[in-house]
């Protein structure tokens, strides 16, 4: 086992830990990955290069990184690869790159961390202005570090496997452009739940509450719960409420009718669904590692993005 590097096997028992200088990781090479479309980021690119390569810290730049942004001068390697050669990922972008470079790298385990250039950042929480000294503190130990759960499902045709997918925020089962409702049954666990006539069915992850699920009107649960909230899209009866279950409850939702519907991962990517198809889902058995700077505070987080009073 690489330093570092803590491969985990099924369900980590404390989600959130502290780690201090004196228990701290070893970051010998970190990789940088930053959004294409948002030619700014190239001066917060060089900057954290020239401040990493001070501290003696070997720079790895994500191949399309590289070449958009001309980065020359550090190894590269594509999006895929690079989990298994660097000891922290370094995300510049929004939330919509950092769950991009999750799903993509959740084999790897290595930790991420996010420096937000996008319009919220949930995930991305640290600010281009303080960059340099929040990774100073990062590498002196200062630093929190989250386990979160990833959801994978899986689409079954005529007792057939036709593909599927995984998501850090949610798995969501919605119509396309039509305006009828489509029709599903849930089961749970292999127990009939109920049947709705809606837009749609949102299952999230403890990340995922802040994201689509939060505008659907489902609750917010603490990224360390053990649990999955599943959100009705526009029920059509006003008794369909959101719900949480236990994160190793087994979801099955066979769409009855409508032959306009999705299902999507992270709003990212996505299978057709027929009628008669059932989308199975499950959590997966490994987690992704978000680092947190010093003093991070979920509940600060929420006051400040969702400005609380």
């Amino acid at each position: 086992m690489t330093p570092g590097r803590h491969r985990l096997r099924g369900f980590a028992p404390h989600p959130l830990l502290w780690f201090n200088a004196s228990m701290k990781d070893t970051f010998h090479k970190i990789a940088l990955v930053g959004k294409i479309t948002d030619p700014e980021i190239r001066e917060h690119l060089l900057a954290l290069t020239r401040f990493l390569d001070e501290r003696g810290v070997e720079v790895l730049v994500e191949a399309h990184t590289a070449a958009f942004f001309d980065v020359p001068g550090y190894k590269s390697f594509p999006l895929e690869e690079i989990g298994a050669h660097a000891d922290m990922i370094v995300v510049l972008g929004g939330d919509g790159t950092m769950l991009t470079v999750a799903r993509t790298l959740a084999e790897h385990d290595v930790p991420l961390v996010g420096v937000n250039r996008g319009r919220v950042g949930f995930l991305a929480d640290i600010t281009t202005e303080t960059m340099v000294q929040k990774f100073a503190a990062i590498l002196d130990g200062e630093y929190t570090r989250e386990q979160r759960m990833l959801l994978g499902a899986y689409v079954v045709r005529n007792g057939h496997v036709m593909g599927g997918g995984r998501a850090l925020n949610d798995v969501v089962i919605s119509k396309t452009a039509s305006v009828r409702l489509i029709e599903l049954e849930l089961h749970i666990d292999g127990e009939f739940v109920h049947r709705q006539r809606s837009d749609g069915l949102i299952l999230a992850t403890p990340t995922g509450t802040t994201a689509y699920a939060l505008s659907a009107g489902g609750p917010l649960l603490h990224p360390t719960l053990e649990a999955i909230a599943l959100v009705p899209i526009s029920p059509h009866t006003l008794s369909n409420r959101p719900f949480a279950i236990n994160s190793a409850s087994k979801i099955e939702i066979t769409l009855l009718q409508g032959d306009n519907a999705r299902v999507h991962f992270d709003g990212q990517q996505y299978s057709d669904l027929h009628a008669g198809d059932k989308v199975v889902a499950q959590r997966l058995p490994g987690t992704v590692t978000l680092l947190h700077p010093r003093g991070h505070s979920h509940y600060a987080m929420l006051r400040e993005k969702l400005r609380w009073g």
